[in-house]
């Protein structure tokens, strides 16, 4: 009998560890979602050349987080301590919100910086697009759309975004171009002047390697939440390195392919399909790691399946920075291997975490594995709903 009462105790005394670790992390992943879909990305300024001797710019940028004074060092708005200003804002109707952008169009325009041969030149506002507010949690991306006057016989052309309005990915389409030159320029960096005919400095192919593989590596970390919790839902399954190899192996092999081929114009999927089916893969590996400890045959298939997802993700980071014509291969091949840089940083880190409950298979499936999955599956299940229906 006291065998009996001993056992017993002991499984209520995993349980009681394995809901109290359950609630630590789901409390830990319900204050990180809000931070991902209040996350500051990176305002996208598109300069066309195509109607001399006039320019065209559209703005698209988060402009609550400019009007509320958020400040580019927060990783997301909730950290600033303008965030309640934000969050009114937010709630907004785009009549109103369109009232506060118009008083505050001066201060926009003395951040954006356009020169012309080393002389400034001040666009006009032709129209600001407000959506509407729709789920308060989500960013709201509004365009404004600027022109101004080229001056004759310009050579040169380059652009600046104030360092309190944070990063920009800025894209060039000059009428001889075929296609848009793009440049992700970091908190208060001065674009390298643009000729305005002919042919285009390219960086060198070190300055370009550097960059994309940093861009692929902030992808995943700090931003990357979703593909952070498929990735420590890979590192779960089981305490042997194995499993953990084949499944990543599968993953990156995967994603690489579609990242490519999405990016050399092969196929393309709109982001509506991809992800609400990267938000479900996440459901999917979580849910299996509750009911097996074991890599079953068809599991680096199905991996190998939401890699290729995962890939055509990614592929919508580049498609907004674009990538140079000269170094296409090189800020590819770096901004994967930024990526994967990212995701085994997560699997250290992770390995780092419960490296002492791994000695032991089964205190570490009861006490980490089976909370920490159902936790990540609740996440990835409110993104595959939230994300199919659009809020």
């Amino acid at each position: 009998m006291v065998p009996f009462v001993m056992v017993r105790g002991a499984r209520k005394h995993n349980m009681r560890i394995g809901l109290a670790a359950a609630a630590l992390i789901g409390g830990w992943l319900a204050t990180v979602t809000p931070c991902l879909a209040h996350e500051i990305r990176p305002a996208l300024v598109t300069f066309t050349f195509d109607t001399a001797p006039r320019y065209d710019i559209e703005l698209s940028a988060n402009l609550e987080a400019l009007l509320a004074g958020v400040s580019p060092a927060h990783k997301d708005t909730n950290e600033s301590p303008n965030a309640q200003r934000y969050n009114d804002l937010r709630a907004l109707s785009p009549e109103k919100l369109r009232a506060q952008v118009e008083a505050f169009m001066p201060q926009l325009l003395d951040g954006m910086h356009v020169e012309f041969d080393g002389n400034r030149s001040t666009p006009r506002v032709t129209s600001i697009d407000i959506p509407p507010a729709g789920d308060l949690a989500i960013s709201r991306l509004s365009r404004v759309r600027f022109e101004g006057d080229v001056p004759p016989d310009a050579k040169m052309f380059r652009w600046s975004y104030a360092p309190e309005f944070g990063q920009n990915v800025l894209r060039v389409k000059r009428a001889e171009d075929k296609e848009m030159t793009g440049t992700w320029l970091k908190v208060g960096e001065v674009a390298d002047p643009i000729p305005l005919h002919g042919d285009i400095t390219p960086k060198s192919r070190l300055e370009v390697a550097w960059q994309y593989l940093t861009l692929g590596y902030t992808h995943i970390l700090p931003k990357g939440l979703d593909h952070i919790l498929f990735v420590l839902g890979l590192f779960l399954l089981s305490t042997r390195i194995k499993p953990l190899l084949v499944q990543v192996t599968a993953f990156t092999i995967a994603h690489s392919i579609t990242l490519g081929l999405t990016m050399y114009g092969f196929f393309s999927l709109s982001p509506t399909i991809v992800e609400p089916l990267i938000a479900a893969s996440i459901v999917y590996v979580a849910v299996e790691n509750v009911f097996t400890s074991d890599l079953h045959a068809w599991r680096p298939f199905v991996v190998f399946g939401f890699g290729l997802l995962h890939g055509m993700g990614f592929a919508g980071v580049l498609r907004e920075v674009g990538l140079p014509r000269s170094e296409f291969l090189t800020g590819l091949i770096t901004f994967n291997v930024g990526v994967e840089f990212g995701q085994l940083s997560v699997i250290a880190l992770a390995f780092l975490v419960v490296s002492a409950w791994r000695k032991n298979p089964a205190i570490y499936r009861g006490r980490i594995v089976v909370p920490a999955s159902l936790a990540i599956a609740a996440v990835g299940l409110y993104w595959t709903v939230t994300r199919a229906i659009g809020i």
